[in-house]
Order: structure tokens, then C-alpha cells, then sequence
């Protein structure tokens, strides 16, 4: 079964973007060699890119007009929109799934042979899939920085979450790399991990 793996960059006051959607500053923080050398690492890991709408979009309209390997490695990706609204994806590799997230998720999650299936962003998709139980790995690169208002990562949606710690590598620009197994409350693996 493969592995769904959560990964964004939060701030030390747990929000992933600014006031206004893509505010995204906070980025630049712990943005060098060392982000990106683990970017590039973990997208071997990555069968398939999951997104909400309002994320694939800002995500293919940013990455298709860059350049270098960062780039290279997003739109060569295989990607899947969850969205009841598109109608076409016009991203490269891209599929629409249209309905109920959780669904296609455990469908994707049962197609052998292939990688893992990352999430990056997408917090409203990411609630959907923490209260389906969905989520093995949360990943998440802390930023050091309080914005003080902003979206939060994990939304007030009275869902108990539980983590247990797998690895925290500091890295130069003050940022701390965190991946965490996502449990139940009773300490259990939330999902099946490898």
C-alpha cells in the first residue's frame, strides 16, 4: 500500500501562508542549498503529487514558467487534483478526480508499483484527510518566524492529532525538518506505514 505524506513549511505560530492566500514570505526563511538538496531527495520519494484546487492552481501557475531542477521535478511529476469545480488540468501529468477526497485517496493508495503520494500545501484538503485517518507522515519544515495572523496548517476542527517523532534535522538557515508518523489517539498507527 503506498504511504500518503503530508509536507509544508510552518511557521513557529503554526500557519503555512500570510493573511492573504500565497503569502508565502515565510518561505524565504529557510529557503538554501540544504532546503533544496532535501526537496530534490524526497521528490525520488514522491509517486504522485495530490492537491486541492485552489493549490494546483497557484502550484502550475508558478512552476510551469520556472526553471532549474526544482522545477523540473514539479512538472514532471504525476498529479492529481481532488476538485468538484475543474474541468481540465492543463499542468503536465495531471488527472482531475472529481468527488469525495477521501475515496479517490484510498483508491490511490491501493494502486501498486507506485511511489508515495505527497501532499504539499492544501491544508483544507489535509484536514479532510486527517479526519479519514488517511495521513501516515507529516513532514514539516519549521520556519523561524511568527507571522502573528495567518492561515493555520492544522485547522480547529475539534480532531485530536497524534504524532510520534521520527526524525528533526536542524538545518543553517534556522529552519528544523521534522517528519512525524501521524497516530491515532490511542498511539496507534493512524494508516499503515511501511
Amino acid at each position: 500500500m503506498r504511504r500518503l505524506v503530508v509536507w509544508n513549511v510552518m511557521t513557529l505560530d503554526g500557519c503555512f501562508e500570510g493573511t492573504r492566500p500565497w503569502a508565502l514570505d515565510h518561505h524565504e526563511t529557510v529557503w538554501g542549498d540544504e532546503l533544496e538538496a532535501f526537496s530534490l531527495h524526497q521528490g525520488n520519494e514522491i509517486g504522485t503529487l495530490l492537491f486541492g484546487r485552489r493549490t494546483y492552481e497557484g502550484m502550475a501557475d508558478y512552476w510551469r514558467n520556472e526553471t532549474g531542477p526544482i522545477a523540473d521535478m514539479m512538472n514532471t511529476l504525476e498529479k492529481a487534483v481532488i476538485t468538484r469545480t475543474l474541468h481540465t488540468a492543463s499542468w503536465a501529468n495531471t488527472r482531475l478526480l472529481k468527488g469525495e477526497a477521501a475515496e479517490y485517496v484510498r483508491t490511490l493508495k491501493e494502486e501498486t508499483k507506485k511511489k508515495d503520494i505527497f501532499v504539499f500545501g492544501s491544508a483544507d484538503l489535509v484536514a479532510t484527510l486527517f479526519k479519514e485517518g488517511l495521513v501516515d507522515e507529516c513532514r514539516i519544515c519549521l520556519a523561524p518566524i511568527a507571522l502573528g495572523a495567518g492561515s493555520p496548517l492544522f485547522k480547529n476542527d475539534s480532531i485530536q492529532k497524534n504524532f510520534e517523532l521520527i526524525e528533526a534535522n536542524a538545518i543553517g538557515s534556522g529552519g528544523v525538518i521534522l517528519r512525524y508518523k501521524c497516530l491515532t489517539g490511542d498511539g496507534k498507527s493512524e494508516a499503515l506505514v511501511n
